[in-house]
């Protein structure tokens, strides 16, 4: 919640109205994985998190429209991270997308950047999970002395927006859609 990028414990803590609060899901189904992440806010929030949070999911759509057959992994980072660093925000370096399949953290890595040593070619019938972390601040996080919850370094708001996503021979298809689909996937 709020300064927590990923792996949060639960706890007793309590939660306020105008907290944030991301929830990442695993879901394995017939020896398959499923990986989605959602950032919601507690009753409403101010301007800065929703904006924040907006900004995250759109970058996930951006990021989602450029997962299509022939096309690189270096295209996916390069669209989530131009859609938020034009916002102001930034994108956390440390922790990436990554392929789904049989196991939850499978090649090829899906970074939120642009990283050379990130650039596979997505073939029809790849399976991956496109998950911007972004930050309100400065990119920069630590774990916590739990060993598992990630921060901010800054203290800075932090939204998690995840799909998982098949390339087709045409456009991605969202494994992760809720109930209600958007309707376009195209970006503007």
């Amino acid at each position: 919640m709020n300064d927590e990028v990923v792996h949060g414990l639960a706890g007793n803590r309590e939660l306020k109205l105008g907290d944030i609060v991301s929830v990442d899901v695993g879901v394995l189904h017939n020896g398959f994985i499923g990986d989605t992440a959602r950032t919601v806010a507690v009753g409403g929030c101010g301007v800065a998190a929703q904006q924040l949070m907006e900004v995250t999911e759109r970058a996930l759509y951006e990021g989602i429209a450029a997962a299509v057959a022939g096309n690189r992994v270096t295209d996916i980072s390069r669209a989530v991270q131009t859609y938020v660093e034009r916002h102001g925000f930034s994108v956390v370096r440390e922790f990436v997308g990554h392929g789904v399949g049989r196991s939850m953290h499978e090649d090829p890595q899906v970074p939120n950047f642009v990283d050379a040593k990130s650039n596979q070619k997505l073939r029809p019938g790849m399976t991956i999970a496109i998950e911007p972390m972004v930050n309100a601040g400065r990119p920069e996080v630590k774990i916590l002395k739990d060993g598992w919850t990630v921060v901010t370094l800054d203290g800075s708001l932090s939204a998690h927006f995840e799909h998982t996503v098949l390339i087709t021979d045409g456009e991605p298809e969202i494994l992760t859609w809720p109930e209600t689909k958007p309707s376009k996937l195209k970006v503007a």
